[in-house]
């Protein structure tokens, strides 16, 4: 297998790991520490099938998932930690948004903060019984925002802009 089958590969596991997700990927993906930098448009297209992929088991099963782990001995205290962080995001997203609930959802994961993304996004919708389509959307509209965001941060632009105004 050649070097960049491999770095496409990892940015596509990368971009599926929770809290990491297209955030983290493209900027692996357009670094050249391991090997050449990948081409913008294929680089953003895997990341976002890869950060998207889990998106609808999360939705139709994470929560019966951590309500069912809550009470067990090991994986208990994790489990009840992902569930309260999931209540706690879709009540914030819920206070916040008001009528504009999608629009918060597409911000919420477009804007590359630490505990936002696809997998809490997608949690949150799931506790607030959002609309599955609608959410869907909201989602991939903000990985897409996340991932431009990412990429310009990646090539130094928010840097040059700093140092332009300051």
């Amino acid at each position: 297998m050649n070097n960049i089958f491999l770095k496409y590969l990892l940015v596509f596991f990368v971009s599926m790991v929770p809290l990491i997700e297209l955030r983290g990927a493209v900027p692996i993906g357009l670094s050249p520490l391991l090997g050449d930098a990948l081409p913008l448009i294929p680089l953003y297209i895997v990341c976002i099938i890869g950060n998207m992929l889990p998106v609808p088991f999360i939705f139709f099963f994470a929560r019966k998932v951590l309500i069912w782990g809550a009470d067990k001995k090991f994986i208990g205290k994790f489990f009840t930690f992902c569930l309260e962080k999931g209540e706690k995001g879709g009540q914030k997203l819920q206070e916040k948004a008001g009528r504009g609930l999608y629009f918060a959802l597409f911000l919420f994961v477009g804007i590359p903060l630490p505990g936002t993304g696809a997998w809490t996004g997608t949690l949150a919708a799931s506790f607030l019984n959002m609309d599955f389509k609608k959410s869907i959307l909201a989602i991939i509209a903000g990985v897409i925002l996340a991932g431009v965001i990412m990429g310009l941060a990646s090539f130094g632009v928010f840097g040059a802009f700093g140092a332009m105004f300051s």
